[in-house]
């Protein structure tokens, strides 16, 4: 290698180190951007995501990734890249697979945040993220879970696939840490001693418990500000814990739509006496040729989705006749007895990602962060401002 050129890569690596900033993320499953647009209208008591709205940067939401699910947009925040090329299609892997979750970091496809931290020789820590069992983390309580209640997860399960005794290390400072469920408030115990004793580069935090409620009882619910109006007071003690030299990130993997009924298609083609080729999905529905097309669009089900929309969200689908998605508050199904139906859960998501007002959530606070308001963002475009800040 020429001397010239070795010694601009190691003024570059020198310039990386010294604006690199520790990064604290706090994921807060099912964070819809209306939450904090519109605080004031849903009278939200939050006054600590409140003050880094006002104090840091903030995205008016964040346009997902197909599909708009949990583990997929996880793994895309720290990524960069779509789920077909990081390789973490939905929550569960496919039928052919055996079905079970995406736990394992092993069946990443590409590389990840933490990857690129130890490679260049920083801590990285990781709290519920998904597909972070066996991952290469330094202070590992990985999501996984042997049964559930709401959005905790079972300590037993975790602490088993866990970094060998940081359990034991979070106990010692937090006595009321290990109880049978790991929820926020343990995410959180646990996120506050690791911002104090070990103070890593890099913190993976996955909130859970809003992204429950919304499920059941409904987003912007009273349940579902009530726990919003907890996790501020949880956010609240991690930006404390956190100091003036973290960068806090508060982000969510995917909106939240309230569900009224689900039309099954099927059973609405039998009752019209019309045949038609296609896959149906909970929230759009696929014609495979052109004859299925005309068919769909004359049931004015709802939006279909223009053909360079397909290409740039999901181009495995573009070869389709026709992408027709759900009306508001509508899923699809595949019953044959009945056309309308009631859904499972009162609130969900999964739709596609440029549904009106379905949007995630994007929040920079702390060093070096200036306080502005910008434009809608790609959930894409995340990863590279979080190795912007990590000096990567």
């Amino acid at each position: 290698m020429k001397i010239p050129l070795l010694l601009g890569m190691l003024l570059a690596s020198y310039a990386h180190a010294e604006t690199r900033r520790p990064l604290l993320v706090i994921s807060v499953d099912g964070l819809d951007h209306r939450y904090l647009r519109d605080a004031d209208r849903l009278g939200l008591k939050i006054p600590n995501i409140r003050r880094l709205t006002k104090e840091g940067e903030w995205a008016d939401g964040v346009l997902g990734v197909v599909p708009t699910v949990t583990w997929p947009s996880h793994t895309t925040l720290i990524t960069g890249v779509t789920p077909a090329q990081h390789g973490i299609l939905g929550n569960r892997r496919p039928a052919s697979e055996g079905g079970d979750y995406y736990w394992s970091a092993n069946l990443l496809k590409v590389p990840t945040l933490w990857h690129l931290t130890r490679k260049a020789g920083l801590k990285s820590a990781a709290i519920t993220w998904p597909v972070t069992v066996d991952a290469d983390i330094d202070y590992n309580l990985p999501e996984a879970f042997g049964k559930r209640n709401g959005g905790a997860m079972d300590l037993a399960t975790i602490e088993a696939k866990a970094t060998p005794g940081l359990v034991a290390e979070i106990t010692k400072a937090f006595p009321a840490f290990p109880h049978e469920w790991m929820d926020d408030r343990s995410r959180t115990l646990a996120t506050v001693f690791l911002l104090k004793q070990k103070k890593p580069d890099l913190i993976l935090l996955h909130l859970v418990d809003h992204d429950s409620e919304a499920h059941e009882a409904g987003p912007f619910t009273r349940d579902a500000l009530g726990i919003l109006e907890y996790t501020d007071e949880l956010v609240g003690q991690m930006v404390a814990a956190a100091g003036k030299q973290y960068v806090v990130a508060l982000v969510s993997d995917h909106g939240f739509e309230r569900m009224d009924k689900v039309i099954h298609v099927p059973a609405l083609l039998a009752q019209k006496g019309l045949q038609a080729d296609v896959q149906v999905t909970p929230f759009w529905v696929l014609a495979k040729d052109e004859k299925s097309a005309g068919v769909l669009r004359g049931l004015q089900l709802g939006r279909e989705i223009p053909k360079d929309e397909v290409r740039r969200f999901a181009p495995a689908l573009a070869t389709a006749a026709a992408l027709i998605e759900s009306a508001p508050h509508t899923m699809f199904g595949n019953g044959r007895d009945t056309v309308e139906g009631k859904p499972r859960e009162v609130g969900t998501h999964g739709m596609w990602p440029s549904r009106r007002d379905f949007r995630a959530t994007f929040l920079l606070w702390g060093n070096g962060v200036k306080a502005r308001k910008t434009p809608e963002i790609s959930m894409l475009e995340i990863y590279g401002r979080f190795k912007t800040i990590l000096g990567l």
